[in-house]
């Protein structure tokens, strides 16, 4: 929430957190109660919040299509993901022709 500044006419300037729908509006003197207008001695800033809830704020941020990246190196790599690479499933012939046996064996090769 921010911190706005406001000058009562008897008592001076004081702060004060409003929400920000709530910006223009006069806010009550602390001491006296009295209505005091908003004024601008240096620029608007907002409350801290510890370091947790900054970080889950962050992480409901982030886009769920661009995910945080652990590692440079893609799906499948030898180094980092856990093996070796998938077996492909292509059965090559001695005259050149290749077939998928386990996909669609009804289809032509190309």
């Amino acid at each position: 929430m921010p911190v706005y500044e406001y000058l009562c006419d008897s008592c001076g300037p004081f702060e004060a957190l409003v929400p920000m729908s709530k910006f223009a509006d006069p806010c009550d003197c602390p001491d006296c109660a009295a209505s005091a207008p908003r004024i601008m001695m240096t620029a608007p800033h907002v409350s801290g919040v510890s370091s947790s809830t900054r970080h889950a704020h962050e992480t409901n941020e982030r886009a769920a299509d661009s995910p945080k990246k652990l590692s440079s190196h893609g799906p499948g790599c030898g180094c980092c993901s856990g093996g070796h690479k998938k077996k492909s499933k292509t059965l090559y012939r001695p005259d050149g022709s290749k077939s998928f046996p386990t996909k669609r064996p009804w289809m032509i090769s190309h």
